[in-house]
């Protein structure tokens, strides 16, 4: 069972639990919804409210969901579910039922509509307040431009809000 967490009274190490155990960024709804493994994003602040960031390429099925639902979640999950996630980083929704394959249980939150996985351990609900356009020309660092090809384009970055956190 969940209990919501305030974001105020969250604690979690971005650095561990994003770029070491990676998440699920989930987009759409009851009706048609796309998750993907991530292991890039942010925790904070953004214009004085708990915010996430996540980052999505063009070209990912997730993309086309989350562009058209204003809410999405990140589900963090225990060790023993990286083969799961692993295969949704490696597999799209557009060639077949991955979510089954990997063996996870969509659940569609009645307050937002928004989808997420019972086996999650850990569920932050999002809003979307912003996005910008990775852009050739912008990087002060440009080695970081080697993440970047013709088959894996720049990203597109979503700030939102976090509307609701839930832990078991």
């Amino acid at each position: 069972m969940y209990q919501t967490i305030d974001p105020k009274d969250f604690v979690l190490s971005p650095v561990k639990k994003i770029g070491d155990e990676w998440l699920l960024i989930t987009a759409g709804d009851k009706f048609g919804y796309n998750t993907m493994t991530a292991s890039w994003g942010a925790l904070g602040v953004m214009w004085n409210r708990p915010a996430a960031t996540c980052y999505i390429r063009p070209n990912r099925y997730t993309y086309e969901f989350i562009e058209k639902n204003d809410i999405y979640t990140l589900c963090f999950f225990d060790e023993a579910h990286k083969p799961a996630l692993s295969l949704l980083g490696k597999k799209s929704g557009r060639d077949g039922d991955k979510i089954t394959e990997a063996g996870l249980t969509p659940v569609c939150d009645e307050e937002t509509g928004a989808m997420y996985f019972s086996e999650a351990t850990t569920v932050i609900f999002v809003k979307k307040m912003f996005f910008s356009d990775l852009k050739d020309g912008t990087f002060h660092d440009e080695t970081v431009l080697s993440n970047y090809s013709e088959t894996n384009p720049m990203h597109r970055m979503y700030i939102g809000e976090i509307l609701k956190i839930w832990e078991k």
